[in-house]
């Protein structure tokens, strides 16, 4: 199961390591080490343990960040690797679980990352290495701890901005790379991703792995180890097993397994689950049974070895060893039970497609036609188009819904339009989806035909998706490139059955195409079948045109041939295509599509992008209609599209309702608020909420009556495991909304004097010494939801800081989190201090390891104000309530105290922000400009271009932006075969084409340029331009905007500047142009307008943009080949230009990289444009003729577009002084790019 392939260099180390890893497990059962925290504790190391003389003046505190123990305490780590390995441990992890930077972020200690993970890793091998030489026939492996950092990337950690993520896929990619590199460095054996609750991050870690043993040429085995976060069996970000496996399971891992969360016991039947259905061998590490209400662990190693000698006897495992609470007492046991039983043997596990969202989705031979929505396409449903458009994505969401509701299997998602940031959108909605679970737990199609916005997707699904798609139409090498990494991400694929020669629409040419493109994913790329899904092509049919008429059997032809020839592929298509010729006539659409879909469905046709409205039961079409549509479909008769035609004409219509009224819907207020409260539908609560006040008269008995009900109803289901925590924050989006709904009637009235006295500002904070902030972030934006004022102090809050802060903001509520044992005590310690300043305000106390019992004994014996132990965030709002209540409070806090008290007489002890405008300049590209000689121009000075050939410029025409001026979104040439734009696209170029003909042979138009090369040399953020070759005298000065948004690290923050090399390095130039094509267009629309022809007057004005944008082009080129000639032999074909493939830039003022208009100014002046070309400039900047282009080139071969975005009014000053002007005349031409307004 090696990850590389093809490596012929793989070293024989490597390879005979790997040989013993895999030969070891073939014969018996490994046992894996115990836990390292556990082991760290009893040392009862402190602050001066942790810092060492190496971290003596570091200004944070370092106690409990133990994975820096193996740089500053490495003999205590050194002898617990040793007292594991003398247990009889096979395998002993790394001191690195929280060695990222992310993690590790938290400490300060982001920077020694690599340090950690490479000693941590030596010091293991050491140890493992002394052991094997004394028996070497019980070889010794040392695994990379990895694991899954305290952010999670499937979830929000704000519940009003469900879209927002704390940390994105490549955030972790980085910080995953960095820390492989470095266990491999230190020589680990094996890299184990263990206490998965978010397969994203998981899939981040896989992705970051695939990339580092590809870059190194190496094969380390990879574990995975998920933890179940409840008694449904999911993990905490909402997976089920299955849908977790199916995840994972692109890559060739070691094994997968589970770890953490649970006892040996009770992690049994997930055991027994994952054994029956993986390919993969099984491993397990469970805890020492289940904490005690002290957050300690009480089972005995003679007690677990008993459970896990259960899962022994059954098969089930190949790797045993134990996690939270074990100690080489219960290794000893395990490694004396092992040899007693044989491994598990790998099952045969039946070839399926598998998909999974949060729920698996398994397409077996007997499964159903599988049913893909296609409205939430922006292609597909008008309404989610403008929803989308208009970035209302929260009310998008009840598109995918009823897409779901409706019965969708799958929805396919597509934000291709000229006006969405195609990219951008499905990050966002993606995002929102995640956090909406009755949507969330079906596949993902991850539709477009950009990339960038197919991996945009793929970094935003947890699930197993399916990317719709990859086509052989711009080569073999592409084709594979693309696939590649649709396989690393780990979704299934969709091949579009084009080739270099456009799209294939006969039998024989789908048939061809689809035999290469399998060939190329099965035999070079590595797919398996089941993850390969043909889409045929379905074309319009009922056009009129001959050719199109045997488009659906041959689509059903191609269907038949590809499950002859490649058993286990599927296939798939889009089915509303078929009917376009027949819009406006739903009747007859449903019948096309039902009687297309039955044919196709019998020939082999898995699944459809299908809108189920639009289908009618084949059985139950109206005999003369089937008749004649099955005429159509099966192209049985030549005037079937007339025969069908006329018929449809007497066919009355019926508008086909988007919105069917559930039946809940019927039920009494009270029952409907409960229902969306659950459920988390936010589409009724308006009117939902506005009815129940009006029942009840009274805003408050609305929140504390219905609302608070619900949200109670959402706490005992979230507790008893039938709800999952995305649907709890889900829950509390849905109750803010409905309080916001009756916030007009509280104000002025009494009932606002009595809500303001149930609010209250609530302090929170993750204690000394622990990271762990998912909780606490939950808890937070619940209580927001409420009302209530949430200060958040984020993780690792030394006591000092906590009580500044109540005093400070004058607190009702402190709310203390943790999750490892240590911070029960550090909690303990808080209170004492709350005490000792004279401070009585109620404390909630919350945490995975924290206890009502622990509470009642440790906690509140400390302290004579209330102390309360919040289980889970769906009890806090209740538990705020009680406490701000002046009516209920004393009840409520006598009735915890005296339950407090009644546990201890019955106990028997057993976590766009923009930097500084320095700090950006600091975080500038750093180019090598001593290892860099600028190329010397060929000419320089100015060139004019007068009365240039349209002739020659016309060929560098970018047609795709033509159709767009039209609102015919489409890629050029492709937009011919679309069913429903082809035709009209093509009548478009041919008229072009024809008005072209006249403008070139009437010379109707003329082209006027000028272009300038000129020695330069950046200055900070500015480009000075000298007068001569002497660079004695600046004779201009173009003045850039730096960008200013935090980045990654390693990431700049660039500005154009960056590009030139400063006035310190070698001489470097920077170039500029002024293009019009505009001169005559006026005249000429005027001609066509006078004479009654608009629509030519119109592609006047078109053609001449058109013209302009491929004058500048073709200048560029000749700038690049002949003027400055830093590109001599560039010979790249005219589609590559377009794509910008060439090297250096020619960005425009206005535009994101330089987005100041007044730039113009300064390439008019330097170029005497107007003199040298007619073009003027308006006092807002506007260029005249409208049909012209002007820009800076840039021949670095680094250089790229990017956007300033969003900046400071530190940077405005500082750059309106640069300017010489005021603030205000800046601000004027850049007021989008103003971050304070």
């Amino acid at each position: 199961m090696s990850h590389v392939t093809g490596h012929s260099s793989l070293s024989k180390e490597n390879k005979m390591k790997n040989n013993i890893l895999t030969d070891q497990l073939s014969q018996r059962i490994l046992v894996l080490d115990g836990a390292m925290g556990t082991m760290i504790q009893r040392f009862k190391l402190q602050e001066d343990d942790f810092r060492g003389s190496l971290f003596a003046n570091h200004p944070q505190n370092l106690k409990g960040d133990n994975d820096l123990l193996v740089l500053t305490r490495p003999d205590v780590i050194e002898s617990i690797h040793r007292d594991y390995l003398a247990a009889g441990a096979d395998i002993i992890e790394t001191n690195t679980f929280n060695a990222t930077t992310i993690s590790q972020a938290d400490y300060g200690m982001q920077d020694w990352v690599e340090k950690i993970n490479i000693e941590g890793a030596r010091i293991a091998r050491k140890v493992a290495d002394e052991f094997t030489a004394l028996n070497p026939s019980k070889p010794r492996f040392v695994a990379g701890s990895i694991g899954p950092t305290n952010r999670t990337a499937s979830m929000s950690p704000d519940v009003n901005r469900p879209g927002y993520r704390s940390v994105t896929f490549f955030d972790l990619v980085l910080a995953y790379s960095q820390q492989v590199r470095a266990l491999i460095e230190g020589g680990v054996d094996i890299l184990l991703v263990e206490t998965i609750f978010d397969t994203l991050n998981a899939k981040a870690a896989l992705f970051a792995i695939s990339n580092v043993l590809d870059e190194l040429k190496r094969d380390v085995p990879v574990m995975v180890s998920a933890t179940v976060a409840d008694v449904s069996g999911r993990l905490l970000a909402g997976q089920t097993l299955e849908a977790f496996l199916t995840s994972v399971s692109h890559y060739p891992l070691l094994s997968v397994g589970l770890n953490c969360a649970f006892g040996a016991e009770q992690l049994l039947p997930y055991i027994e689950e994952l054994s029956a259905k993986s390919k993969f061998r099984i491993s397990v590490h469970p805890n020492a049974g289940l904490p005690n209400q002290l957050g300690q662990y009480d089972q005995s190693a003679e007690q677990m070895s008993v459970v896990v000698e259960r899962i022994l006897k059954s098969n089930l495992v190949n790797i045993v060893g134990g996690c939270c609470g074990t100690t080489p007492l219960h290794i000893e046991k395990i490694a004396g039970l092992v040899d007693s039983y044989s491994p598990r043997q790998v099952p045969a596990i039946q070839k399926y497609t598998r998909l999974s969202g949060l729920e698996l989705l398994e397409i077996r031979p007997d499964t159903n036609f599988l049913n893909i929505g296609e409205r939430t396409n922006v292609a597909g449903s008008k309404k989610f188009a403008k929803l989308i458009a208009d970035g209302k994505y929260a009310e998008a969401i009840s598109v995918a819904r009823e897409q779901v509701d409706g019965g969708a299997q799958a929805i396919d998602i597509c934000m291709d339009d000229a006006l969405i940031n195609a990219p951008q959108a499905m990050t966002e909605f993606l995002n929102m989806v995640a956090s909406e679970p009755d949507i969330a737990k079906v596949p993902v199609m991850i539709d477009s035909s950009r990339f960038e916005a197919i991996e945009a997707g793929l970094q935003c699904t947890q699930g197993k998706s399916i990317v719709n798609s990859i086509s052989l139409k711009e080569g073999e090498a592409e084709f594979i490139r693309r696939a590649k990494l649709i396989r690393q991400y780990g979704a299934a694929v969709v091949v579009m059955l084009f080739d270099e020669n456009g799209q294939a629409t006969t039998t024989e040419h789908r048939n061809a195409v689809a035999e290469r493109s399998y060939k190329l994913l099965t035999h070079v790329v590595g797919y398996e079948p089941e993850d390969i899904i043909f889409d045929p092509n379905i074309l319009a049919i009922g056009t009129g045109m001959v050719e199109h008429a045997s488009q659906a059997v041959s689509f059903i032809e191609t269907c038949k041939w590809i499950k002859q020839n490649f058993p286990g592929a599927k296939v798939s298509g889009g089915v509303s295509n078929l009917s376009f010729s027949f819009r406006g006539n739903n009747a007859i659409r449903e019948a096309i599509h039902s009687v297309f879909l039955y044919h196709a469905i019998n020939a082999g046709m898995d699944m459809g992008i299908v809108n189920p409205s639009l289908l009618q039961v084949y059985s139950e079409i109206e005999p003369d209609l089937l008749r004649l549509t099955e005429d159509l479909v099966l192209n049985r008769r030549r005037d079937a599209t007339e025969r069908l035609l006329a018929f449809a004409q007497n066919i009355s219509q019926e508008k086909v309702e988007e919105h069917k009224i559930q039946e809940w819907r019927n039920e009494p207020v009270a029952k409907r608020l409960q229902h969306s409260l659950v459920k988390g539908i936010t589409d009724f609560i308006v009117d939902d909420t506005n009815e129940a006040y009006r029942n009840l008269g009274s805003a408050i008995s609305v929140i504390e009556g219905p609302l608070m009900d619900g949200m109670s109803e959402v706490g005992n289901l979230f507790g008893s495991g039938k709800m999952f925590l995305p649907q709890v924050v889900k829950s509390a989006r849905v109750m803010k909304a409905a309080v916001a709904v009756l916030e007009p009637y509280l104000n002025g009235t009494a009932e606002l004097e009595q809500n303001q006295a149930q609010k209250g500002t609530i302090v929170l904070a993750t204690v000394k010494g622990d990271v762990h902030d998912i909780g606490k972030n939950i808890v937070g934006v619940v209580l927001a939801c409420n009302g209530y004022r949430i200060i958040d102090l984020g993780v690792m809050v030394p006591v000092e800081r906590i009580i500044e802060e109540i005093v400070k903001n004058k607190a009702d509520i402190l709310g203390l989190s943790g999750l490892i044992t240590p911070s029960l005590d550090e909690m303990a310690h808080v209170v004492r201090e709350l005490e000792r300043n004279g401070i009585k305000i109620p404390v909630l106390i919350g945490g995975a390891t924290t206890s009502e019992l622990h509470t009642a004994l440790r906690i509140d014996t400390g302290y004579s104000g209330a102390v309360v132990h919040v289980k889970d965030a769906s009890q806090a709002s209740g538990v705020v309530a009680n406490l701000l209540s002046d009516e209920k409070r004393p009840a409520y806090i006598n009735q915890v105290k005296d339950n407090y008290a009644k546990l201890r007489e019955t106990y028997s002890a057993r976590n766009i922000s923009l930097i500084s405008v320095d700090d950006a300049r600091r975080n500038s590209l750093k180019l090598n400009w001593n290892a860099y000689n600028p190329p010397v121009p060929k000419q320089t000075g100015i060139i004019r271009f007068d009365n240039y050939s349209l002739k020659e410029i016309r060929e560098y025409i970018d047609w795709t932006f033509y159709f767009f001026s039209w609102d015919i979104n489409g890629k050029y040439p492709e937009i011919f075969n679309d069913p429903l734009k082809g035709a009209e696209a093509k009548r478009l170029f041919d008229e072009a084409n024809a008005l072209l003909d006249e403008i070139v042979e009437g010379k109707l138009l003329k082209a006027s340029g000028v272009v300038g090369v000129f020695p330069a040399a950046a200055s900070g953020d500015d480009i000075f331009i000298f007068s001569d070759e002497s660079r004695k005298e600046i004779k201009s000065q173009f003045f850039q905007l730096r960008n200013q948004e935090k980045k990654d690290d390693g990431v700049p923050n660039l500005c154009l500047s960056d590009f030139i090399a400063p006035i310190s390095a070698n001489d470097d130039w920077v170039g500029c142009f002024a293009v019009t094509v505009g001169h005559g267009a006026d005249e000429l629309a005027e001609k066509y307008r006078s004479a009654g022809d608009d629509f030519k007057a119109i592609m006047v004005k078109i053609i001449a943009d058109r013209l302009a944008e491929a004058f500048a082009e073709l200048l560029h080129q000749k700038v690049r080949s002949e003027i400055w000639a830093y590109s001599p032999a560039e010979d790249l074909t005219l589609q590559q230009i377009l794509s910008e493939r060439y090297s250096g830039i020619r960005p425009a003022p206005g535009y994101p990289a330089c987005p100041d208009h007044r730039g113009k100014q300064f390439i008019f002046d330097l170029l005497n444009v107007t003199q040298n070309t007619g073009m003027t400039l308006t006092e807002n900047l506007a260029m005249s003729p409208g049909a012209s282009v002007a820009g800076y080139y840039f021949s670095h071969p680094e250089s790229k577009y990017f956007t300033v975005g969003k900046v400071s009014q530190e940077q405005v000053r500082d750059y309106a002084h640069r300017l010489e002007l005021s603030v205000e005349e800046v601000e004027k031409f850049i007021p989008t790019y103003l971050a304070y307004r």
